[in-house]
């Protein structure tokens, strides 16, 4: 099978699990979603009609204004499809496509930062954020962790190797949220080097955003970077232990190549079919773990507003989160596979 048929096939598969989560999703929650979209209709034409001071202006009493309002809304609600169950095929179609253009409704008690209640405003406004947070995390720890664990599987049984291995033992053992809180006190209150909070005191409209949101973003990086290289170093040792004993390497030694060069050009291109998979794994994992790391942190991303949905049951907020969070992990093993696929051309041929 050729590379091209690879990923159309590959994207054909993630494409019908995505539909089948948001079947499952509907099914799930049809009868709330049924009431948030004719709530997000009535609240449209609410503010449509508030913002048109003209046609305020015409009505004479408060009863003609509400009975105009609900002519709308029932107008609106019929134009929408939304008079049928929200089990027919019309409506499990129409939600099926609000879904995918992230068209989640109004939420009910949570808003953005600019204050706008739409489900997509809020999000795409803290998406970034959890994004640039543990995107960045990653990176370093896969440099970091690779990089030691190269080091480690050509010195195996060393103090290197024993340093590196009792590290990843001990820094997976302890939950973020007790790391988390320990960083806070030390660096926060005990010796006050960055701020407790990591969300910003200036608004995001000011010029000066940008750097205080990465000046706040360094205790939750510096946490996450010290809890997930060692067990990503541990990780890259053992895939490249293995590889090191394989007859090419010997091969290698033998022609008098220099060990440093066998290592990160020849051991390390043969392990990275599974180093890539993980490193993709591992972001998406990042991601869907962000509720607690934010929480403790108050870092004003996707986990932070996951976590006040829940607390206040904002279930447009929770439904959106939970779609965009999904979308990421699919579009994660997707590019996992595809690297695999590209590092391993036997892939391509089942």
């Amino acid at each position: 099978m050729g590379f091209k048929k690879f990923l159309v096939k590959r994207a054909i598969t993630m494409f019908g699990v995505l539909m089948a989560t948001l079947l499952l999703t509907i099914i799930l929650v049809g009868s709330n979603m049924d009431s948030i979209s004719k709530q997000s209709a009535a609240l449209d034409i609410r503010q449509q009609v508030t913002n048109n001071k003209s046609l305020l202006s015409s009505f004479k009493t408060t009863e003609q204004l509400d009975s105009y309002i609900d002519n709308q809304v029932k107008m609106r609600i019929t134009a929408l499809g939304l008079d049928q169950p929200w089990y027919s095929p019309q409506r499990i179609g129409l939600s099926m496509y609000k879904i995918l253009t992230l068209d989640f409704g109004h939420a009910k008690f949570l808003t953005s930062d600019s204050g706008s209640s739409d489900v997509r405003d809020i999000i795409l406004e803290k998406l970034p954020r959890t994004i640039l947070l543990f995107t960045t995390a990653t990176a370093i720890v896969s440099v970091l962790g690779i990089f030691l664990g190269a080091v480690s599987a050509s010195k195996v049984n060393s103090k290197i190797d024993k340093i590196t291995s009792g590290f990843a033992i001990i820094s997976s053992s302890f939950p973020v949220w007790w790391i988390g809180v320990l960083m806070i006190f030390v660096f926060a209150f005990l010796y006050p080097v960055f701020p407790a909070r990591a969300t910003p005191d200036v608004p995001a409209s000011d010029p000066g955003y940008l750097g205080s949101l990465l000046y706040h973003m360094a205790l939750p990086l510096i946490t996450l970077v010290m809890i997930g290289f060692g067990s990503w170093a541990y990780l890259v040792r053992n895939f490249l232990v293995g590889v090191l004993q394989e007859d090419f390497i010997t091969a290698k030694r033998a022609e008098g190549i220099d060990e440093k060069h066998i290592l990160f050009s020849h051991a390390l291109k043969n392990a990275a079919p599974p180093i890539v998979t993980i490193l993709a794994l591992s972001l998406s994992g990042s991601l869907g773990g962000a509720i607690i790391t934010e929480a403790v942190f108050d870092w004003p991303g996707m986990g932070r507003l996951y976590f006040e949905a829940i607390s206040v049951l904002d279930l447009p907020v929770i439904i959106g989160a939970t779609y965009v969070l999904t979308a990421f992990f699919l579009v994660s093993v997707f590019v996992a596979d595809v690297l695999y696929g590209y590092f391993d051309p036997r892939v391509r041929r089942q």
